[in-house]
């Protein structure tokens, strides 16, 4: 079955909308410039920007006397009261997975944060798995996190699995290239946007999700990518076998007012490894800043992956761990380069 990946800020929901409706309310309840949403659109940067970053500058622009913490308290209840996913982006997901496509996310960001998103919207029953990069502890655009996305989704990531599978997503350097690396096909949400990256480039282009999908549902014969991008990025290891998580062929559910943990989350490169909750935060690289770990605990309700086991839910508390399954890894031609160190931390970047 072929595989859709989506990632969520901007592609799935109209992210950047909801901070600008925030911002209206934030400056109407100061009895502040309303022009000044340009201001705070500038530097909140598409969501890139830590939320302490763009909220210390308000707090100092305007002079206010309310607490750091207020103001985050006051963005996180007004960004989550304005998201929505439109109706055209539902009727997209209902489309293909009419046309016998399996659904994922794939978000870079905090965890509570995304799935209050995911919970809020009702994307939760529409898609068949997914994964956040702070509990993944992986970053796209590291071909792992695609992977994972699909492995959640009952795809076992092994053997051309890459082939069948598309990714759509809005920001280049961590969607596109996410692709590329990975040896997906993908379609480039533009925005009306130029496209400005001279080292790869989308499969497709598009103005909106509902007309990626459309294209990607019209593509069964687009062209695959690159041979030399894909041949060494379907999950090379050293090593014989990669240790992962059984997954069940169940679809996902979202029925309300049942206990509702996380997935099994991401893990680090390396020889024999075990999928695990990590213990401690992810790089902020190339992810969105919406939300923080004190976020998490009100995450949690009506969110599935297709995994049978959970490694850690929203709140924090401990699940259950299935029994891993062996999946043999293809040997990569030429071979690959040692792993770097998983636990070296990764340059931060602000946008």
């Amino acid at each position: 079955m072929p595989l859709l990946l989506l990632d969520l800020d901007n592609t799935l929901l109209p992210r950047d909308a909801a901070f600008r409706a925030w911002a209206q309310d934030f400056l109407l309840e100061r009895a502040l410039p309303p022009a000044d949403v340009e201001w705070l659109a500038t530097i909140d940067g598409g969501g890139y920007v830590p939320r302490s970053t763009v909220l210390s500058a308000a707090r100092r622009r305007y002079g206010l006397d309310e607490s750091l913490d207020r103001l985050l308290a006051h963005y996180r209840r007004g960004i989550n009261a304005h998201i929505h996913c439109p109706a055209r982006n539902l009727d997209a997901l209902r489309a293909a997975r009419a046309a016998g496509w399996t659904l994922g996310i794939v978000s870079n960001g905090s965890t509570g944060a995304q799935l209050e998103k995911i919970r809020r919207t009702g994307l939760g029953p529409m898609v068949d798995g997914w994964v956040i990069s702070e509990e993944a502890d992986c970053l796209k655009p590291d071909p792992l996190i695609f992977e994972i996305a699909a492995q959640r989704c009952g795809v076992a990531p092994t053997g051309d699995w890459a082939t069948h599978t598309w990714m759509v997503g809005d920001h280049a350097p961590a969607d596109i290239a996410g692709a590329e690396l990975a040896g997906l096909r993908s379609v480039w949400l533009h925005h009306g946007r130029p496209w400005a990256e001279p080292g790869y480039r989308p499969t497709l282009k598009a103005a909106g999700l509902p007309e990626a999908v459309g294209q990607v549902l019209a593509a069964r014969s687009a062209p695959s990518p690159r041979p030399a991008v894909r041949a060494g990025a379907t999950g090379a290891r050293r090593g014989s076998f990669v240790s992962r998580p059984a997954v069940s062929r169940s679809v996902a559910s979202a029925a309300a007012g049942e206990p509702d943990p996380t997935a099994q989350s991401g893990a680090h490169h390396g020889v024999h490894f075990l999928l695990s909750a990590p213990d401690g935060g992810h790089a902020p690289s190339v992810a969105h800043a919406d939300g923080d770990a004190s976020s998490a605990a009100a995450a949690g309700s009506a969110v599935r992956n297709r995994s049978d086991g959970f490694a850690r839910r929203p709140d924090g508390r401990p699940g259950t761990t299935p029994p891993p399954v062996l999946l043999p890894v293809r040997p990569a031609s030429p071979p690959s380069p040692p792993a770097p160190d998983a636990s070296a931390p990764s340059p931060a970047r602000a946008g």
